[in-house]
Formats: structure tokens, sequence, C-alpha cells
């Protein structure tokens, strides 16, 4: 079993409470828009997976892909930071959703926190919505949850204070 923390779009801000709420994670992933400082504390936090967003600048975009495709467990993920969701998927991976799916389908760059299952690929979609503080989101989140073997379970938001 994996336990995994999920966060997105921080934008240079890293909440000291992600730390708290992640210590007990195996890993943490990031949907993109890390900005400045952020990913080398979680990098020595915890094992660390991302994908660049489109305010990361060239150094994040030589250490993370666009698209990070991998196994965890039994299941296939695909994270990106602009992917859309079910019904609206992005131009950029419409063609590979529909004819490769992962069973679990990560994104960032909304700031909506949203989680739902595409019965038409039978594919799940977590967005973590945002953590940091710039972007028009009210309230800033986390995700948890856990992977064995092929399933995905103990699913978990978190809300951050203030803004």
């Amino acid at each position: 079993m994996r336990k995994i923390g999920l966060i997105s779009d921080t934008h240079g801000y890293l909440d000291d409470a992600v730390f708290k709420h992640f210590d007990q994670v195996d890993e943490i992933w990031h949907a993109g828009d890390f900005g400045p400082d952020v990913a080398e504390p979680l990098a020595a936090f915890k094992p660390l997976r991302g994908v660049f967003g489109n305010i990361d600048d060239a150094e994040i975009r030589s250490e993370f892909p666009e698209k990070n495709r991998f196994s965890c467990e039994l299941v296939d993920v695909w994270m990106t930071h602009i992917g859309g969701y079910p019904g609206r998927y992005s131009t950029g991976v419409k063609p590979e959703i529909y004819t490769n799916p992962p069973k679990l389908f990560i994104t960032g760059h909304s700031h909506i926190l949203k989680v739902m299952f595409d019965e038409k690929i039978k594919c799940l979609h977590i967005n973590p919505g945002a953590a940091g503080k710039h972007g028009w989101h009210k309230v800033r989140t986390l995700i948890r949850f856990c992977i064995s073997e092929e399933n995905i379970h103990t699913l978990e938001v978190i809300e951050l204070s203030g803004r």
C-alpha cells in the first residue's frame, strides 16, 4: 500500500501545514504550477513526483515533465497540469485518454477541487484544487489517498486555513 499526498498550484507558496498533513504519506505528487522554492523542500521531505505547469520556469520544466504516466502499485496513473476533466478533457489529452485511458487521471490548473469518476473510460479523475495563495480560489486544499494493488481508497480532502 502506498499513501499519497496530492498538491497543486502552490505558485511559490508552501504552507508549513503541508508537512504536517503529509507526514504519514509515502510520496508527494504535485500536479503543476510549483512556482519558486516549492519543489526542493517537498523533495527533501518525501519522494516527489510532479509535472510542470504553465507558470513554471525553465528549472522546474527541466526537472519535471509536462505529462507523467507511471504505475503506482497496480494502478496506471497519468498526471498533467492542464488536462480538463470528464466530459471536458483538454485537446492535449483527449486523443490518448480515450484510446489508452489510465485508471487514475490527475490534473491541476483550474484551482477547483474535483474528484469525479468517468464511467465512459472507467477512470478516476482528481484535481486537488490549489494549495497556494495566488488565484481566485477561496479555499486552499490538499488531498491524501491510498493505493493498494489496483484499488484507490481512503481519499481525504484537507482544507488549509486562510488565504
